[in-house]
């Protein structure tokens, strides 16, 4: 078992993959507005998003529309920026986003947004012993995710894609949302840990000094988190013991 330091003042967690089992909802979300987008634009020649591959590498943990753009800069395709109130049905930057939201939040309406066992045991454990929580998403449906499972009271800040929109600081992988949910804390870097499963977020932790940057492997991507710097591996949260 893993021991956490008792001069931690804070842990900063992501909210998918890591506190609520809705990683593989936004990955399936992805995938099909891309394969949908794809197809349509080019039947013939038709080569499908990888999940492991392309949403991995271009969209994991990051900001929506950088997710699009990124995406789609791997392919070689250019659309129009468009703007924030695009509708689903068009064929830009913040339509393909928006398109992607719609089906996301339907994905949450019929499967529901469940909470790992793990990381309910672990949240309330260190709220009891007074250690500062934030939840942090690159996601604007965060505060949405943590009412639907029952979460809010357990956090003492929530930074998402919201708050980096109002604030127009940078996404993952800067450390920029990690940072801001310090300044809500009134703890330094040095005083909190981090815990994440993407390569960008795992990335943002160690650009922005923290004490500790743990890589929340659910999925077998230790591999991938000790390359983007993790400093170490768990697969639960209760290998993190007070």
């Amino acid at each position: 078992m893993s021991e956490t330091k008792n001069n931690y003042k804070a842990i900063i967690l992501d909210m998918d993959g890591v506190v609520t089992q809705t990683a593989m909802l936004h990955a399936e979300a992805w995938k099909q507005m891309f394969d949908g987008f794809l197809k349509e634009r080019d039947e013939n020649n038709f080569q499908p998003l990888v999940i492991n591959k392309d949403y991995k590498q271009y969209i994991d943990g990051i900001p929506r529309f950088d997710g699009v753009r990124n995406f789609l800069a791997s392919r070689q395709i250019e659309i129009p920026e468009g703007h924030y109130e695009d509708s689903i049905d068009e064929e830009t930057v913040y339509g393909l986003g928006n398109r992607k939201n719609v089906i996301f939040r339907e994905l949450v309406e019929t499967k529901g947004a469940h909470v790992y066992d793990d990381a309910l045991e672990m949240l309330e454990k260190w709220s009891k012993a007074g250690i500062k929580l934030a939840i942090i998403s690159s996601s604007r449906n965060c505060k949405y995710i943590i009412e639907s499972a029952g979460l809010s009271e357990l956090f003492d800040a929530r930074v998402d894609g919201q708050t980096l929109s109002e604030e127009g600081t940078k996404g993952k992988p800067e450390p920029d949302i990690f940072l801001k949910a310090c300044e809500i804390l009134n703890v330094t870097p040095q005083e909190a840990m981090i815990l994440e499963d993407s390569i960008a977020g795992i990335s943002a932790g160690k650009k922005g000094g923290f004490a500790q940057v743990v890589g929340v492997a659910r999925n077998g991507e230790e591999r991938e988190q000790v390359d983007a710097g993790a400093d170490r591996i768990v697969k639960e949260l209760t290998e993190l013991k007070l």
